[in-house]
């Protein structure tokens, strides 16, 4: 097909208007327990991709691989065939001692301490969500009753230059509250290419803790994490059946 494009291998006969991203393929196979008639699209390098219905509302789930440029790619062309919503379901480190395994952050901005989103616009350019979808986030955090963080994360390029503990004090020590790698390319393309976004990162590094043990405890399926990333995939989905219902109020004529 003409529009097929390069990377996810869709095109506008597979899109729908919401589209959830998480970074890793095999969480595919979580959100699709919360989906009906979920259909298996397109897996091409780290970009695995999936369609069904949560509460009647059509959603695609997009894996978009490590790092801002691969995120990048999704989302460019997820907006080409026709995506208006997107929602990062990742995970973080914290650089707040405050939170623990499987806490979630809900990011109301991002520090662009990477090279994506510094190839499109200028770094003064801010990195934030879409008003709206982040309001839709936090209301379903309250109604489903998910403890969460709201605050700033740092998305950065590598895990192992030779200064990364010193980066990450000093980024904890300004009130960044969780690194990841591609929050920040994700609210800036998106806000460039008039896409909504919003980001929920799941804790699976505590602040000052051991990368490489509590990575390979997240891969090992300890419970607290995967709590968090099954309440961090909630949050996404409800917070776009809000965004549809006040599409549709609208349309209405009711105002909240």
């Amino acid at each position: 097909m003409i529009d097929l494009q390069a990377h996810i291998r869709l095109s506008k006969e597979d899109a729908a208007k919401y589209a959830i991203l998480p970074g890793d393929p095999g969480r595919i196979d979580h959100i699709k327990t919360f989906l009906t008639e979920s259909k298996e699209l397109a897996y091409n390098r780290e970009m695995r991709s999936v369609s069904g219905y949560y509460k009647g509302l059509k959603v695609l789930a997009v894996s978009t691989g490590m790092g801002g440029a691969s995120t990048g790619i999704a989302v460019e062309e997820l907006h080409n065939i026709g995506v208006k919503y997107m929602i990062r379901i990742g995970s973080c480190g914290g650089l707040d001692p405050r939170m623990k395994f499987g806490d979630l952050l809900i990011v109301n901005g991002a520090v662009r301490d990477e090279g994506a989103s510094k190839a499109y616009i200028d770094s003064i350019y801010p990195a934030i969500p879409d008003t709206e979808l982040l309001i839709s986030v936090l209301e379903a955090a309250n109604e489903c009753k998910v403890p969460f963080f709201i605050g700033k994360a740092r998305s950065h390029d590598s895990f192992y230059i030779d200064n990364e503990e010193e980066i990450s004090k000093y980024w904890s020590g300004k009130g960044i509250m969780g690194s990841d790698m591609e929050t920040a390319a994700l609210f800036t393309i998106g806000a460039l290419r008039g896409v909504k976004t919003a980001s929920i990162l799941n804790t699976v590094v505590e602040y000052e803790g051991n990368l490489a043990e509590e990575i390979n405890g997240y891969v090992d399926g300890e419970a607290s994490m995967k709590l968090g990333e099954k309440n961090e995939i909630l949050l996404a989905l409800e917070a776009f059946v809000k965004e549809e219902n006040k599409i549709n109020n609208k349309r209405r004529g009711y105002y909240e």
